[in-house]
This record gives C-alpha cells, structure tokens and sequence, in this order.
C-alpha cells in the first residue's frame, strides 16, 4: 500500500514541478523575454535546478515553447471560439496582476526577434487562432482577415504593454475593445462583441 501511495505522491510532485517550472518560465519570459530570462532564473524561481528543468522541457527552446503554447491553448479552451478575441482583449487591456497567467503575449512580443521564439509564436499562437478564428466567417478570405485581426492584435499588446504608447496604454478597455470588436465583427461576422466576456 505504501508503494502505491509513494507512486501517486510522485506523479503529484512531478505534475507539481512542471507546473512551477512552466510558471516560472512564464513570468520570466513575460519580464524579460526569451534571450534575458535564463535557464538558470527559471529554475531558480521554480525552486528547482537546472538539470531537473532540462529533464522535464529539454532545452530553453522546448520549454519556451511549451510556456506560449499552455498560456495560448488556455484561451483558446476558455471558452466559445465567438468569444475568442474578447478574452484575448482582456488578457492585453486588463492585466490581472499575474505575469504568468496575463503577460504571456508580452513574452511572445519581446521575444518575436529571436528565430526559436518567432518559430514558437507562429506554430503556437498564429496557426491555431487563424483557424479557430477563421471560422466566423463564411467569406472566402476568412482566414485572411483572422490573420489580419491576429496581427491587429499583437500590434495593440505590442504598443499597449510593451512600448506604452499613448494615447492607447492609458485608454480605456472597454473603449478600446468595443472599437476592435466592432471592426472585427465586420470581418469575422460570429465575432462576440461582448466586452469582457461573459
């Protein structure tokens, strides 16, 4: 009996690390992007070493990858795809004060010059929300205007959150994303207008 106890309290304490290890990624990633964060800090402020990160990710590569591609799948799973860019809005305009669960889009801005993190946005966050969004719309460009919504995106997180450019880093959310959502819904019809989401 005890065996087994030890087993499931394992697998608990492996699930535990690789959480702590991916929100520690997170966090640096968002605060510093991905050549500044080190392996080293990572594991640091997961309060494991580096060889137990390299056994769990790999490399900084893979764990980087996999830090974009858990905080991206999470909105796309959070709820209705109509209500997709709405919930990503909230993540830009109204930061709940977690680096790790808010900023992961800062950390693939910051990260965009380097070919790994480039690769990573593109494969993580691009294809799979082009697809998702592309099916609002009936038009045969949809999946060019999901793009372009995409790309919209990124510029707003990208002068919002990282260059603090005014008059948009002090603008209202909710202004904000009514005119984005307004724009996009005359691209993707489906689009939920809802701000924030339901």
């Amino acid at each position: 009996m005890s065996s087994e106890n030890e087993t499931v309290s394992r697998k608990r304490d492996s699930a535990a690390t690789s959480a702590a290890i991916l929100t520690a990624a997170q966090e640096l990633f968002a605060e510093r992007g991905y050549e500044r964060a080190t392996v080293r800090d990572i594991a640091t402020r997961a309060g494991v070493n580096q060889a137990l990160l390299f056994r769990y990710f790999g490399n900084k590569d893979e764990l980087f990858r996999a830090a974009i591609a858990d905080q991206g799948r999470r909105r796309l799973e959070d709820g209705p795809v109509e209500g997709l860019l709405s919930r990503l809005l909230v993540g830009i305009l109204e930061p709940s004060g977690s680096v790790a669960q808010e900023h992961w889009l800062q950390a693939a801005l910051r990260s965009s010059g380097h070919d790994e993190g480039a690769s990573a946005i593109r494969r993580e966050l691009g294809d799979e929300y082009v697809r998702a969004m592309s099916s609002l719309g009936d038009d045969p460009d949809s999946e060019l205007c999901a793009d372009l919504l995409l790309a919209w995106l990124l510029g707003i997180g990208l002068l919002r959150t990282v260059h603090r450019r005014e008059p948009l880093a002090s603008a209202d959310s909710a202004t904000v994303a009514r005119h984005v959502l307004k724009a996009a819904q005359a691209l993707l019809p489906r689009t939920d207008v809802n701000f924030p989401p339901p």
